[in-house]
């Protein structure tokens, strides 16, 4: 019974997550969600810059402090291991909630492409942003990153194993695409408000942030060959004529 509940858990985090996702597309977007990042403005200035500073802070916080090790080895103590995944994919999306429903719209425009060619380049490149950020989570394993291989194994009796360090596809040429495609995504756009670059520029930082974190932990877990991977392999803009990482994905 406790495995099934912990598949059940599991199976609705995982769509909480996906709905998360779905509506992030539409709220950086501006299309079809009924608030978005430039939804009609109805506070001041800098109350919008405090609460909207906060929500992406909160978000920051949640996602760097539950992903470190240190931290996953005091957590599992009160969480079983099968789900804490599960469990960090569930903070993760109800942060976005929240970010999503407390954000304040500030209104102002940067920069606006009328010409039509010119916005369907940049709707083409946000479309391109999202999907290479998806097709890179299945490129590592989507189901293990987002918590269902976890429960499955669990659900089957069978113990989980970390999987093995590759490089796959497009991680032959940047080392973080998932992180590449939020970027595009979130820069990629044909009117560019205040509100939408405030998002953008501290997106950007958090994940130049972030970075430096994720990888000191991939260095400890798989030691020499992740640091070989670093020096071969640039971190997110390809080098033009770049050569593959040379490094064997199926090596344990």
């Amino acid at each position: 019974m406790k495995r099934i509940a912990a598949f059940t858990y599991g199976v609705v985090c995982y769509a909480i997550f996906f709905g998360t996702f779905l509506y992030a597309i539409g709220f950086v977007g501006n299309f079809i969600v009924p608030k978005s990042i430039d939804s009609i403005p109805d506070g001041p200035l800098d109350q919008a810059l405090l609460i909207n500073a906060l929500l992406l802070g909160l978000f920051a916080v949640q996602h760097s402090v539950m992903a470190r090790p240190a931290f996953k080895r005091w957590w599992t103590r009160f969480v079983p291991k099968p789900v804490e995944r599960s469990t960090f994919v569930l903070f993760s999306s109800l942060a976005l909630i929240a970010l999503f429903a407390f954000w304040q719209p500030i209104g102002g425009v940067i920069w606006h492409v009328q010409d039509p060619v010119g916005q369907a380049v940049l709707y083409g490149l946000c479309a391109l942003g999202w999907g290479i950020l998806l097709v890179s989570t299945f490129l590592i394993n989507h189901f293990d990153l987002f918590g269902l291989r976890q429960v499955w194994l669990h659900l089957r009796g069978k113990e989980y194993r970390p999987l093995n360090f590759g490089t796959p596809g497009l991680y032959k040429i940047v080392r973080h695409p998932i992180y590449v495609g939020f970027i595009i995504a979130f820069w990629a756009t044909p009117t560019m408000t205040a509100a939408h670059l405030f998002f953008a520029l501290l997106t950007t930082a958090y994940i130049l942030i972030g970075i430096r974190f994720e990888e000191r932990d991939l260095v400890t877990f798989h030691g020499a060959r992740y640091s070989e991977y670093r020096k071969q392999v640039p971190m997110l803009v390809p080098r033009l004529g770049g050569r593959s990482s040379g490094i064997d994905p199926e090596a344990t």
